[in-house]
């Protein structure tokens, strides 16, 4: 593993966690306090607490001060990064099956040519 990998390893392995996904999916909508992220889940706030703080260290999250409140936010760049990363492997693969189609596609166009030709 490079070093030029940790944060992708950081981000991949913090999104592991079904809870850690739920929390990520809630901040789509817009930021939340941890009181309100905690809302649907059985476990502590301080277990969402922690879980937060795996998402910060894998720069999934950002908080900010609002008075007495600390909202978390998500860190759009973060998971555009992800999303980059991803992509590059499937653009590679719909590549290989767009060429995979258009073999199958000739074949088929040929084997309905010899089945017209009677020769």
């Amino acid at each position: 593993m490079s070093s030029d990998d940790a944060p992708l390893d950081s981000a991949f392995m913090a999104l592991a966690d079904p809870v850690r996904r739920s929390i990520i999916a809630r901040l789509s909508r817009g930021p939340a306090t941890v009181n309100e992220l905690a809302e649907p889940f059985a476990i502590t706030k301080q277990a969402v607490s922690k879980h937060i703080q795996v998402l910060e260290q894998a720069q999934l999250v950002t908080r900010t001060r609002d008075a007495q409140r600390r909202p978390v936010h998500l860190n759009p760049a973060r998971l555009e990064a992800l999303t980059a990363w991803i992509d590059q492997y499937r653009l590679v693969r719909e590549g290989q099956f767009r060429g995979l189609d258009s073999v199958l596609q000739s074949r088929a166009a040929a084997s309905g040519r010899q089945e017209k030709d009677p020769s």
